[in-house]
């Protein structure tokens, strides 16, 4: 079961049942209260602006503004918010798409109830959770080293990663490495040539592929 973490959510889905079924499983932790319900992408939006929440678990599929292109201005705008993709979607692209725009977590609808609230939990926390079908795509595709050498890091470059991993901002990482934002944004564009990686989601894939952060 969940700790006693409070976690204030965000519900996206355009589906009644959906968020009122939802709404039922993440309350039952002590501590978890729902601060806000949206039926489409930008009322997620603006939601989550007014209400700030901990997590926001998004449907990939909604009217008006999908779950990307709304992960994507919910991260922008509020870093301390994690998002959790909520759906039917078990294709890796989609997936993939969804990490680059800010995403940390994706579950499906046909995974277990504990999958979800122990992947509310992780978020909560600031931790990735990535479970069922899609964690197993994720460790076939990435656990196995591509033929050759991999490339190999300094200690200094392992921190990014694993910093970028984790969902910071460059800005973010700066202050936690005490350097300046334009040393972090230089590694960061060798990190990309390095890893053959030119974007966020391709480096949480050889941060996982490492063990630099748990899948």
């Amino acid at each position: 079961m969940p700790c006693d973490l409070p976690i204030r959510i965000l519900i996206a889905d355009d589906h009644d049942v959906v968020r009122e079924g939802l709404r039922r499983v993440l309350e039952r932790p002590p501590g978890w209260e729902v601060v806000a319900e949206a039926a489409d992408g930008k009322d997620a939006i603006s939601k989550a602006l007014e209400t700030k929440p901990n997590v926001a678990v998004l449907d990939y599929s909604m009217p008006r503004m999908n779950g990307v292109d709304a992960t994507r201005q919910i991260r922008a705008r509020l870093r301390e918010t994690e998002v959790l993709i909520f759906t039917v979607c078990d294709d890796e692209k989609i997936m993939s798409e969804c990490l680059d725009a800010g995403a940390r977590g994706y579950v499906l609808k046909t995974d277990a109830e504990d999958d979800l609230l122990r992947a509310v939990e992780a978020l909560g926390a600031h931790k990735p959770f990535f479970t069922g079908l899609l964690s197993e795509h994720l460790l076939a595709r990435f656990v196995t080293l591509p033929t050759g050498k991999a490339p190999v890091l300094n200690d200094r470059e392992r921190d990014i990663v694993q910093l970028i991993a984790q969902g910071h901002t460059s800005r973010e990482i700066a202050t936690v490495l005490k350097v300046s934002y334009s040393t972090v944004e230089t590694q960061r564009a060798i990190l990309n040539r390095k890893l053959d990686a030119p974007t966020s989601a391709g480096i949480v894939r050889y941060a996982i592929r490492n063990g630099l952060i748990e899948p």
